[in-house]
């Protein structure tokens, strides 16, 4: 078993991406971050326990390290998915608000960035690639649910509050329309704040799994971490009460591209 990912098979066809839960620092890398950097405040906190046994048959791949080892959600070339945006690097350099992580001179280089997408990023794509398919070949199609979280407020990255559900499908690209419109309609309903395609469109995961000409589908979502913690910082706990007003609507969103599943599938 990978220490790297952890993968929990289910029976259906859905699949739960996690790029940014893990709090997992290697020692020989956690030294070189500075104290800001050690507090891990760009987790994707707790959203393995907010997803968990939302609806049966989920499939669940689960980066065990943390983003500032190396982002799993970023492009292994290192190109920016939002040009002319500010967003962070590969391996970050700076929190999201900006504020340098790594001890002067310790900033990772080339060869060790080289290093980590080898140990972490590949290791991470090569198990949800290998769901992926499995899931695939089981149903006649398979759809990637992109689990994030973010905190509600980053001027750095955003201006204003972010709203609760902010769902990505890169402008329609990854995925069958039906999905897009399911999503979305249930995120209305539910009266939470809500947009399609805003400032996170879909990062790397989403595009680049998202083919849904070859049976794939992937649509990321990002939720404000005001709508499942009990506050957005140190130490970052998860609001029992809050989530358990949140799940309901997420179980149905992942209920409706369950149901649709059938009728996306390709003959095998």
């Amino acid at each position: 078993m990978s220490t790297v990912v952890a993968v929990t098979r289910g029976d259906g066809p859905i699949i739960l991406g996690m790029p940014h839960a893990g709090t997992f620092v290697p020692d020989a890398i956690r030294v070189k971050l500075n104290e800001e950097g050690r507090v891990l405040r760009d987790t994707d906190w707790h959203i393995d326990r907010l997803y968990d046994g939302l609806i049966p048959g989920l499939t669940v791949v689960r980066a065990t390290f943390h983003r500032y080892v190396i982002d799993a959600n970023r492009d292994p070339s290192g190109e920016s998915l939002y040009p002319g945006a500010t967003t962070t690097d590969l391996v970050p350099t700076t929190t999201f608000d900006s504020t340098p992580i790594w001890l002067p001179g310790a900033s990772p280089a080339k060869a060790e960035i080289e290093d980590r997408l080898n140990q972490f990023h590949a290791p991470y794509h090569a198990a949800l690639a290998a769901e992926v398919a499995r899931v695939k070949a089981r149903h006649g199609t398979a759809i990637l649910w992109d689990c994030h979280s973010i905190r509600s407020v980053i001027p750095w990255l955003f201006d204003g509050t972010l709203p609760d559900f902010n769902t990505g499908t890169n402008g329609g690209a990854t995925c069958d329309p039906r999905i897009e419109a399911a999503v979305v309609e249930e995120a209305r309903a539910s009266g939470r704040t809500n947009v399609l395609n805003g400032r996170f469109k879909g990062g790397w995961t989403t595009r680049h799994y998202g083919q849904p000409k070859d049976g794939v589908h992937a649509i990321q979502m990002e939720l404000a971490q005001v709508s499942h913690l009990a506050s957005e910082a140190p130490p970052f706990l998860y609001d029992p009460e809050k989530a358990a007003a949140l799940r309901p609507v997420l179980a149905r969103m992942l209920s409706r591209l369950a149901d649709l599943a059938p009728s996306l599938a390709q003959p095998r």
